[in-house]
């Protein structure tokens, strides 16, 4: 399975994961409170600069799914940052408002927000992964250097 995956993405399933955990330290420090814009920017855009240099570099079969799945693991790591962090990042519980508001148990509605919260990392995470596979993609396509082999 892990060579399958492998010769498919073009990369090793733990290389997969230390190219998600580039963006950890940016869900850490979002989650401790503010910080400057531009150490932010450089949090930010620093790991997605390096996820595409590196598929373009390695030459993967398809930058889009390799750097799919890349996000894909990156959100499942914003989403169990934030519910590390869940108490640092909110002085006060969230809760539910509108016609949802204390129709639920407390423990219950702490449920529906934190998978909200996880499920909403995990798409962010994909959907920055789609992003960026797409630039990585594009850029494959137009210089002959990075095409795959």
């Amino acid at each position: 399975m892990t060579a399958r995956l492998r010769e498919r993405l073009g990369l090793a399933p733990l290389t997969i994961v230390a190219l998600a955990m580039l963006g950890a330290p940016r869900a850490i420090v979002h989650d401790l409170g503010p910080v400057a814009p531009v150490l932010n920017g450089l949090l930010v855009f620093v790991p997605l600069a390096v996820w595409v240099a590196f598929v373009l570099w390695r030459r993967v079969p398809s930058p889009l799914l390799t750097l799919s799945a890349v996000g894909a693991v990156y959100g499942v790591v914003l989403g169990v940052v934030h519910q590390a962090l869940w108490h640092v990042a909110h002085a006060e519980a969230p809760e539910l408002g509108g016609n949802l508001a204390g129709a639920l148990s407390p423990a219950l509605e702490a449920v529906v927000l934190r998978s909200a919260a996880f499920g909403s990392s995990v798409l962010t995470g994909l959907l920055t992964g789609v992003a960026t596979g797409a630039v990585a993609w594009l850029l494959s396509r137009m210089v002959p250097g990075f095409r795959p082999q």
